[in-house]
């Protein structure tokens, strides 16, 4: 059998719960077969980060062209780029090899709060790497600081906040909605044909380390399946919300634990 295939292309999380680790459970999980390009490495646990080692651009592109130049990848994911030459090396890989589906997750800062992106980065990011997406996959303060505003905290501020990334040249936009308030945790899906708004129970657990990088992956691991964008985001919001329901049956770390990825088969 030839299975589906998707590549990630982000930072290593030494302790396992977040970054490439994360993405390639993920993959694993929902029956997609990963292949990775490793953008930098950390010295992390789920208390914080105290290490970032980047890789050479010219080896990140080494990475991306041997997966391309030998595996059928259906969908990319992209999260932590690390630094503004590292997405130009990856821009031109995109370009080399145009993939079908692209999922950008704007990684900007871990879930302890260490920032993982120069603010240097940011304008390529919102210039050349945002433009080559099929979807970016922003939480409420990543939204903003792409716009250069603040959070949003209501509907319609997330819906502005949501066409204005649009206009950034990406067709898809889905703005989380876990860093916000109330009882239900609201993703926003913005595209050319409307809003959708996608409800889950908002879960009381610590144990969230790895959930914006394993939701874009979900989202890619659909894609590469063959699923259309609405249905993997709906697919990859339920599946997610279930790793962080079933994440304190694991106990792992002293900090922010990471979600269940394999929540259905133990």
């Amino acid at each position: 059998m030839t299975p589906p295939i998707a590549l990630t292309i982000a930072g290593s999380d030494s302790s396992g719960g977040a970054g490439i680790q994360a993405d390639l459970k993920t993959f694993a999980a929902l029956g997609v077969y990963g292949a990775s390009a490793i953008t930098a490495l950390t010295a992390q646990n789920t208390t914080g980060v105290t290490g970032i080692h980047q890789v050479p651009p010219d080896f990140v592109a080494a990475q991306i062209d041997a997966v391309f130049g030998d595996l059928d990848v259906k969908a990319v994911k992209i999260g932590m780029v690390v630094q503004r030459t590292t997405i130009d090396a990856i821009v031109a890989g995109l370009e080399r090899w145009s993939p079908k589906h692209v999922v950008l997750d704007p990684v900007m800062v871990a879930t302890s709060g260490d920032r993982l992106l120069p603010t240097e980065a940011v304008e390529a990011l919102r210039s050349k790497l945002i433009p080559r997406a099929s979807l970016i996959t922003p939480n409420l303060p990543e939204a903003a600081a792409l716009l250069d505003e603040p959070a949003a905290s209501s509907e319609a501020a997330i819906e502005s906040q949501g066409r204005r990334l649009l206009a950034l040249g990406c067709p898809a936009v889905l703005i989380k909605g876990g860093h916000g308030q109330g009882p239900e945790s609201i993703d926003y899906l913005i595209s050319g044909n409307g809003v959708i708004a996608l409800t889950a129970p908002r879960i009381d657990t610590r144990n969230t380390h790895g959930t914006g990088c394993s939701l874009s992956s979900a989202i890619a691991a659909g894609l590469a399946k063959g699923e259309d964008m609405e249905s993997a985001v709906r697919h990859a919001k339920a599946w997610i919300s279930a790793a962080i329901a079933a994440a304190d049956r694991l106990d792992v770390g002293r900090g922010n634990g990471p979600i269940h990825h394999f929540h259905k088969f133990y």
